[in-house]
């Protein structure tokens, strides 16, 4: 097995692969009659031309670390946002492409407060919540293509911490 370390989610760490969504520094606007701070337009959308947006709620059982590795997956006609919908932290995997395969394979611990929009076909790992209860907004790409593409990895990773 090849071993990755996580690193902490920062949004300059993930710029490659998408958008970190958090109320980090100050806001964009204060609204609502100065009682509530709108951080404006976190993430790049993008559901094709012949997608849609759509909102599911995602139930996924806890892992643990050090976690095995084994899928990776990608989505070619549309992005995916996972918004947490509890404040526990998750691991978040991406990596590269090279010629239709995940290469350079990266590990990051989500913290409470942090959602995470994956871009149009970058690969990542599959939703892994490090607690209970694992539960996610998510917001991705609803049509009548496919919209997913699994690899299977050969040899597998663990992820430490």
């Amino acid at each position: 097995m090849i071993e990755i370390t996580t690193s902490p989610l920062t949004q300059d760490a993930f710029a490659p692969f998408g958008d970190v969504l958090e109320a980090a520094g100050q806001p964009d606007k204060i609204i609502n009659n100065g009682f509530c701070g709108r951080f404006h337009d976190r993430a790049q959308l993008d559901f094709g031309p012949q997608g849609r947006a759509g909102i599911s709620v995602f139930k996924a059982q806890p892992r643990a670390l050090p976690y095995t590795l084994d899928l990776m997956e990608r989505h070619p006609d549309g992005c995916q946002s996972f918004i947490p919908m509890s404040l526990e932290p998750y691991l978040v995997i991406v990596a590269e492409d090279d010629n239709n395969t995940p290469i350079n394979i990266r590990a990051f611990i989500a913290q409470a407060g942090q959602g995470i929009n994956y871009h149009r076909n970058i690969w990542h790992g599959v939703l892994t919540p490090l607690a209970a209860p694992g539960l996610f907004a998510v917001v991705d790409r609803i049509g009548d293509t496919p919209n997913l593409e699994e690899f299977l990895l050969e040899p597998q990773y663990v992820v430490k911490a």
